[in-house]
C-alpha cells in the first residue's frame, strides 16, 4: 500500500468528520439570508474558539485515557481574572494577558501534581480541582461585571482588516497582498496559530509520543523507559494553558467576566462530546486535537442551524446527542472489526 493510500486508511474517521462539517455548513449558509459573508463567518468562528480550544485541551489527557472535568472551570477562573486585568494601557494589558495564560497553565500543573503525586484518578482530580477553580472565579466575580479594553475586543472579534485597523498595522491603507484575506475572522487566523504553534510541536515531541504511549499501555511505556511522570505534568499543564486561552478569549468576546456555574459544566460536556465527535478513543492512545477542533464545529454547526431552521431549542440535545452516539458507536464498531488491537495504531 503507498503511503497515501496508508494515510488516507489511516484517517478516513477524519476525513469523515471533515466532510460532514462541510455539507452541513454549506447548508447553513445556502439557508442563511446574509450566508457566504465576511460577517457571519467572522460570528460563527468567535462562538467556535473557545470550545475548540477545551477541545484541544481535552484531547490531551483523554490521549492519555482519562477525563479532565475541571476544563470549563479552568476557563471560567482565566475569564473572571481577564475582566479585571485587561485594562489600561498597552503594557498593562500584555501583561495582564500574560498573567491569564501563566494562571491557566498553573491551573492545569496542579491538575497534574494531584493526578501524579497523589494517584489519584484524573477524573476524580480535575473533578475536586474544578470545584476549587470555579470557588476562585466565584471569589473575583460574585456578579457578572467588568469591562475589558474596546480596542482589543474590536480587534480580536471582528475579521483581519478591523484588526489591521486597530493596532494600526499598515499606515497607507491596505496593501494589495492583504485584501484577499481581509475578510478572514481574526479568530479563526488565532485558531489556526494556536493549533499549528501548540498542537503540532507538542505532538511531535518526545513527551507528546509519551502521552499516546501512556494512553495504549502506561505499563509498557513504562518499561520503554519513558517519563511517564513529566509526560503527565506536561500534558496537564499544557491542557490548562489551552483552557486559559479559551477563557481568555471569552472575556475578550464578552467584554466582561462571569462565574457561570452551568456555562462551565455545559462546555466540560461539550469538549468531551467534541473530542469523542474528532475521533479520539476515550480508551487513550490514538486521536488528534485537529479531529477535535472539526468536533467542535460539527457540533456548532448543528446549533446554527437550528438557529437558520426555526428548530425547537428543545430539540437541540437530542440531535447533538444523537450526533455523539453514532461517533461512538462507530468508534466501537472499529474496535470489534479488528482481530489484533495492534492494527488499532497501525
Amino acid at each position: 500500500m503507498s503511503d497515501l493510500g496508508l494515510r488516507l486508511r489511516q484517517n478516513a474517521y477524519l476525513l469523515s468528520v471533515i466532510v460532514l462539517f462541510g455539507l452541513v455548513y454549506l447548508l447553513y449558509h445556502l439557508a442563511h439570508p446574509k450566508g457566504f459573508s465576511s460577517a457571519v463567518l467572522v460570528q460563527n468562528s468567535n462562538e467556535v474558539f473557545s470550545l475548540a480550544m477545551l477541545a484541544m485541551a481535552q484531547t490531551i489527557p483523554v490521549l492519555m485515557g482519562g477525563l479532565d472535568l475541571s476544563v470549563g472551570a479552568v476557563m471560567t477562573l482565566v475569564d473572571c481574572l481577564a475582566s479585571h486585568l485587561l485594562v489600561g494601557t498597552t503594557t498593562q494589558i500584555a501583561l495582564g494577558v500574560l498573567a491569564c495564560l501563566v494562571t491557566g497553565a498553573l491551573a492545569g500543573l496542579v491538575n497534574g501534581c494531584v493526578v501524579v503525586y497523589g494517584r489519584i484518578q484524573p477524573i476524580i482530580a480535575t473533578l475536586a480541582t474544578g470545584a476549587v477553580y470555579i470557588g476562585l472565579a466565584l471569589f473575583l466575580r460574585p456578579t457578572p461585571g467588568g469591562k475589558l479594553d474596546e480596542d482589543i475586543n474590536w480587534a480580536m472579534t471582528n475579521a483581519l482588516d478591523d484588526f489591521a485597523g486597530t493596532v494600526g498595522l499598515f499606515s497607507d491603507g491596505l496593501p494589495a497582498w492583504f485584501r484577499p484575506i481581509a475578510g478572514v475572522p481574526t479568530s479563526l487566523v488565532l485558531l489556526v496559530l494556536v493549533a499549528t504553534a501548540i498542537w503540532v510541536p507538542f505532538r511531535r515531541s518526545v513527551t507528546g509520543r509519551a502521552v499516546y504511549a501512556i494512553g495504549s499501555s502506561e505499563q509498557a511505556a513504562y518499561m520503554s523507559g519513558l517519563d511517564i511522570k513529566r509526560a503527565k505534568l506536561t500534558a496537564f499543564t499544557l491542557a490548562g494553558l489551552l483552557a486559559g486561552i479559551g477563557g481568555l478569549f471569552l472575556a475578550i468576546q464578552t467584554s466582561s467576566g462571569n462565574a457561570d456555574i452551568p456555562q462551565a459544566g455545559g462546555y466540560t460536556l461539550s469538549s468531551i462530546a467534541s473530542v469523542v465527535i474528532g475521533g479520539t478513543s476515550l480508551l487513550g492512545g490514538s486521536g488528534s486535537a485537529i479531529g477535535s477542533i472539526f468536533g467542535t464545529a460539527v457540533l456548532k454547526v448543528i446549533s446554527f442551524n437550528f438557529r437558520i431552521f426555526d428548530i425547537a431549542p428543545l430539540l437541540q440535545p437530542m440531535f447533538e446527542g444523537l450526533v455523539l452516539l453514532s461517533a461512538i458507536s462507530l468508534g466501537a464498531l472499529r474496535m470489534l472489526r479488528v482481530k489484533n488491537q495492534l492494527e488499532l495504531f497501525r
